[in-house]
């Protein structure tokens, strides 16, 4: 190849700080070309798509700004008693390694750090390791090089291209690991691809290392889907699914080490081609009682499949943004299933909605990513809680959706960029500060003579008394016209109850721009910022917000952002710090010792790496001519990467 070498100067700051790219061709040889691309034609992984589409216009005629509330204590219709931990996440199986950590010596710390917001809040943190790649997956004992789990990409067989996966147990230790330093408590499935031979692996191993962190164990996964995917016949009924329940209960009941597992069943899980009402009819939850722990639903709003996969029904996502910017998108997703919550309380068993997320095939750019997403997860979820359903698990894809709650960079931009947290991880940590820790809060929904669809409210009562109330304005205006105002009233106009309106109350406001923002989203001043940025932290001082309540009128006013939401604590007590110390955690082990070189910002600002006339040499430890010193204007260390491209040799920086 001679000294025609190409050297690819990538230079990075420590916190994902903007970069600049030299390349330099031999003579005559240009055999790449750059040019900027818009939002429309961006080509990169979905989880980072600049796509935005502008807020929906104001509706004609506006709503009321002013509602009126009359609080009463012990009211009818509240919730069921709830957890903090209402709203978990559901952690597709094929990306666990990106979420978790590499393996269970080497943790993902962004995560621990996010967990543990919520477990602060609610005292514990719920996540499904599952989804469609659960039903392929077959435990072995080692792979290589130490991973957890190691996937087929040519061996996909759903419509969303999901791949067949491998994983060890090390997989499950990393996940009790992750216990021992948040208190999250783990769903897993048992695949379900071939009903003739159950795979029993995961759930031996689950039970045996998670121990009491394991809650649940789902049994099939979407399977009024498995006809139309091809994994079973075209006639496959509810029936022939409760028929391969009784045969897995009967495979596990072989096995007196899986006593605990086969108690922990999580059915059905389906998605909309059946109700559940089509599965309770088959008198399931009779005949295996005491195998089932959770009764499961999984639902979205929509899809995106024909965009992502071809599959499915062309949407228009211009007309679908205004529909989940209203309380009427979490009635229409919460209504199906109002008789299964009743039917569920009648056998005892919690009623969970087991995943979900704004669109399933990944979402929608521009609605998925999006502060409207945070208002419309908050109102679904608290909408879900007060309708009995036990909790709600929010779908995290990795790098190819746009809805994460939360995702870790590129692996092979890890050492240079941090986390992305999306806006749905907020609904979740609000959530979780509104029902608290006491795992006795009761959720209701309140309206007011003059509600609209675009401003749905919520009261959270403990030991039947008001504490906490969630006010949400979906409306985008940034003049502030639009805000909306909450007059308060604690007991009054009720015979036998006492007026008993505070004289202040404290507020915490989830606030944007506008319901278009992606990123840098202020939960009561603080943020985990945009794309690249956080390591799973809130950053910035927190702000509480102390407003007076009228005395003579005996009214507290609270005034709504629009966009945004606030959190009114109507007692003294807050709940951020009740369900568990404050706790953040730090990196303790570096996977990359050696070629750790820093370079000053200032002169790397000011450097073009010597014009391309910098000695080539290299810089592996122990190499002949690794320690030769370069002049001091070299502005990277250089570690070659050969290419058998034919171009050359490329040069790059050492990661740091």
């Amino acid at each position: 190849m001679g000294r025609a070498l190409f050297r690819l100067a990538l230079c990075y700051g420590m916190l994902g700080i903007s970069t600049a790219v030299t390349v330099y061709y031999a003579p005559g040889q240009n055999p790449f070309s750059t040019t900027s691309a818009d939002a429309s034609s961006y080509t990169g992984a979905a989880a980072y798509n600049p796509t935005t589409i502008d807020p929906p216009a104001l509706p004609n005629p506006m709503p009321s700004l002013s509602l009126d509330f009359n609080i009463q204590s012990n009211p009818t219709g509240l919730s069921i008693p709830q957890s903090g931990a209402f709203m978990g996440f559901s952690v597709e199986m094929s990306v666990a390694n990106q979420v978790l950590g590499k393996n269970s010596s080497i943790l993902q710390v962004p995560f621990l750090n996010l967990l543990a917001t919520i477990s602060q809040r609610a005292g514990a943190v719920r996540v499904r390791i599952g989804g469609n790649s659960q039903d392929t997956a077959s435990q072995v004992a080692t792979l290589d090089d130490g991973k957890v789990l190691e996937k087929d990409l040519g061996g996909a067989t759903n419509p969303t291209e999901t791949p067949p996966l491998v994983f060890t147990p090390d997989l499950l230790y990393m996940m009790r690991n992750i216990s021992d330093f948040v208190n999250v408590r783990w769903f897993v499935g048992i695949p379900f691809n071939d009903s003739s031979n159950f795979r029993l692996e995961i759930a031996q191993s689950a039970q045996d290392i998670l121990g009491d962190y394991l809650i649940g164990v789902q049994a099939g996964n979407e399977p009024d889907l498995y006809a139309a995917h091809g994994h079973r016949p075209s006639n496959y009924s509810q029936y022939d699914y409760v028929g391969e329940l009784g045969s897995l209960i009967n495979d596990m009941s072989q096995y007196s080490d899986l006593s605990a597992a086969q108690d922990l069943l999580l059915i059905p899980s389906v998605s909309g081609t059946w109700t559940p009402e089509n599965v309770w009819d088959t008198g399931v939850m009779d005949t295996y009682s005491s195998n089932i722990a959770w009764m499961s639903v999984e639902h979205y709003p929509t899809d995106n499949c024909y965009a992502q996969f071809g599959t499915g029904t062309p949407r228009n996502v211009t007309e679908l943004w205004p529909t989940y910017l209203m309380h009427s998108s979490a009635q229409s997703l919460v209504q199906p299933y109002l008789n299964s919550t009743g039917y569920a309380q009648s056998k005892g068993k919690p009623f969970i909605m087991f995943e979900t997320n704004t669109a399933s095939c990944g979402g929608f750019p521009g609605i998925s990513d999006v502060f409207g997403a945070a208002l419309w997860g908050l109102d679904y979820g608290l909408l879900m809680a007060a309708s009995n359903f036990s909790g709600g698990m929010f779908h995290v894809g990795g790098q190819s959706v746009y809805y994460n709650p939360f995702i870790s960079p590129p692996t092979n931009q890890s050492t240079y960029r941090q986390w992305t947290v999306g806006p749905v991880f907020y609904s979740s940590l609000v959530i979780a500060e509104a029902i608290g820790p006491s795992n006795q809060s009761q959720v209701l929904e309140i309206g007011a003579e003059n509600q609209s669809t675009y401003t749905p409210n919520y009261v959270i009562y403990e030991n039947n008394q008001p504490t906490r109330m969630v006010l949400i304005n979906f409306l985008s205006d940034s003049s502030g016209n639009s805000n909306y105002t909450a007059n308060i009233a604690i007991g009054g106009g009720q015979t036998g109850q006492s007026n008993t309106t505070p004289a202040q109350v404290k507020v915490k406001y989830l606030t944007a721009s506008s319901v278009s923002q992606k990123g840098n989203y202020s939960w009561a001043g603080q943020t985990f910022g945009g794309n690249f940025e956080s390591d799973g932290r809130l950053q910035g001082t927190e702000t509480i917000v102390t407003l007076p309540c009228d005395q003579s009128a005996q009214v507290c006013s609270v005034s709504v952002p629009a966009p945004g939401a606030a959190l009114v604590f109507l007692t003294d007590e807050l709940t951020e710090t009740e369900g568990a110390p404050s706790t953040t955690f730090a990196t303790t082990t570096l996977t990359r010792t050696a070629n750790t070189a820093t370079v000053d910002a200032s002169v790397l600002a000011t450097s073009n790496g010597r014009s391309g006339n910098s000695p080539v040499g290299s810089s592996s430890k122990g190499s002949a001519n690794g320690n030769v010193r370069l002049r001091a204007s070299v502005s990277c260390l250089w570690a070659l990467l050969v290419f058998s491209s034919g171009f050359g040799l490329f040069l790059t920086t050492v990661y740091l």
